[in-house]
Formats: C-alpha cells, structure tokens, sequence
C-alpha cells in the first residue's frame, strides 16, 4: 500500500479546512438580532482598548527617549 504523497495531504487538509468553514457559517445563520448586537458592541469596546493600550505604549517609549536624550 503507496501512502499518498505530502501534496494529496495538503489538498485534503485544504478541503477539510475549508468544508469545516462553510459549515461554521451556515451554523452561525441563526443567530438572535441582540446576540450580533452584544458582539458588535464588545468589538466596539475591544477596539477603545487597543487604542488606549497603543497610547499608552507610544508614551512610554516617548519618555524613555526624552529621558535617554537629556
């Protein structure tokens, strides 16, 4: 028995990952109005964080480089 080659099983794992997605959306086809409404908000929410989180990066490393040219 030939074992298929490293090819056959990247195009079978391709298929299977893509089947394993069309069957994610059309699970997610139902969801409740006020369930997309709460994500919506958190991604909303996630996104308030992630510019407070990079101003306050960008502040550190403004500090420490004023600090390092005095």
């Amino acid at each position: 028995m030939k074992l298929p080659s490293c090819s056959t099983c990247r195009r079978l794992g391709v298929a299977g990952l893509m089947a394993l997605g069309f069957s994610a959306a059309q699970a997610m086809a139902a969801v409740p109005a006020s369930a997309t409404a709460a994500v919506e908000t958190m991604a909303a929410d996630a996104v308030t964080v992630a510019t407070a989180v990079l101003i306050a990066i960008i502040g550190i490393v403004a500090i420490k480089f004023i600090r390092k040219g005095l």
